[in-house]
């Protein structure tokens, strides 16, 4: 935003994000929308035009006037047509913070579905709305965001999250903590301020959204980033203050589904030889930490066969149920000599890894 202080109104609502298509790959923001102009006990907002995809992790963070307790009952999604018939999904509190006279809290449900698919969504009276129902009568409103590539499990797909609050009569910084985010996950971060004065985006963040009102006298302003490395995040937004004012702010992550990688990389050998030692593969989240409770198959196969004068056909037990999180593969052999072999393990349906080049004979 990086706006000089001043105390004229920002715009109602600036969508300044574009939607990525979806698909199975790495964590993408797919569909996108939000309010800062209701005043009643429930803040309704939907997906127009475009419901986001079934699977999709939701994003819900509510903002209203007033300290205290978090006021919000629940957070539900429905559909825009009579009745606004419920879908059904779990919306959990992840963070709630309050302050000088403002207060947010970040609802997330997880593997979302029950609703017209995407681009499929037929009519707009069968586009999917989240709700926020209030135990009061106060003046706000609602962020809304859907996510593709989230893990479909809660407990593992929600993972770090901070949230702290502040107040300062002059330029400040807005820290929302420091959290640690794993390869591949996402940080979604949102700051709110009683000012009408705009703020310097996080380093490294791409902007979401920024929703202001000047008669509730609110900005928000929302960032995310999907971190290439395991490493750790501090969302802060340099927020331009020119009288006493508060803020607040929060992060939280969302890890990808877990994914397979080598605790034993396939070594050289000579044909025929069993492959020592064992190979092993792992099922880890995205902070590398072994899943445990995955004992599922896993199935490994030549990837690229690097035989001399001939392929090489893989021989053993290539399909292995995992124990406590890995699969070994005690007996594999190959049979003709050449360089740069790859082993490809796979889960059905889910992921596959490729191995290390290795050599089979005296290379």
């Amino acid at each position: 935003m990086g706006r000089a202080p001043d105390s004229s109104p920002l715009p109602a609502f600036a969508r300044v994000a574009v939607p990525l298509a979806p698909g199975s790959g790495p964590i993408a923001l797919d569909q996108q929308n939000g309010l800062l102009n209701e005043t009643g006990n429930f803040y309704r907002k939907g997906f127009n035009n475009t419901n986001p995809h079934n699977g999709d992790a939701i994003v819900a963070t509510v903002f209203w006037l007033g300290t205290g307790p978090n006021i919000v009952d629940s957070v539900i999604d429905v559909m825009t047509m009579p009745g606004f018939p419920r879908v059904g999904n779990t919306y959990r509190l992840v963070d709630f913070t309050s302050a000088g006279g403002i207060s947010m809290a970040t609802y997330v449900a997880t593997n979302a579905h029950g609703f017209p698919d995407g681009y499929n969504a037929p009519s707009q009276d069968s586009i999917l709305a989240v709700e926020a129902d209030l135990s009061q009568v106060v003046s706000g409103g609602i962020l809304i965001s859907a996510w593709s590539g989230v893990d479909a499990v809660t407990a593992q797909a929600v993972a770090s999250h901070s949230a702290a609050s502040g107040s300062a009569a002059t330029f400040t910084t807005a820290d929302a903590g420091t959290v640690p985010i794993g390869a591949g996950a996402l940080a979604y971060a949102v700051t709110l301020s009683n000012a009408m004065v705009g703020a310097d985006p996080p380093a490294g963040f791409t902007m979401l959204a920024v929703q202001s009102n000047g008669t509730f006298s609110m900005v928000d302003e929302s960032n995310y980033l999907v971190s290439p490395n395991v490493s750790t995040v501090d969302p802060q937004w340099f927020w331009y203050f020119n009288q006493p004012s508060t803020w607040l702010a929060s992060v939280l992550t969302l890890n990808p589904p877990p994914h397979l990688s080598y605790a034993v990389q396939p070594s050289t050998t000579l044909p025929l030889m069993t492959i020592q030692p064992a190979v092993q593969v792992a099922v880890v989240d995205a902070l590398g930490n072994r899943v445990t409770s995955y004992s599922g198959p896993v199935t490994v196969a030549i990837g690229h066969n690097g035989g001399t004068v001939l392929p090489g056909t893989l021989s053993g037990t290539k399909t292995v149920n995992a124990v406590n999180g890995v699969a070994t593969f005690a007996d594999l052999s190959i049979d003709q000599p050449g360089s740069g072999y790859t082993l490809v393990a796979t889960v059905p349906d889910m992921f596959t890894a490729t191995s290390a080049p290795f050599n089979i004979g005296a290379f």
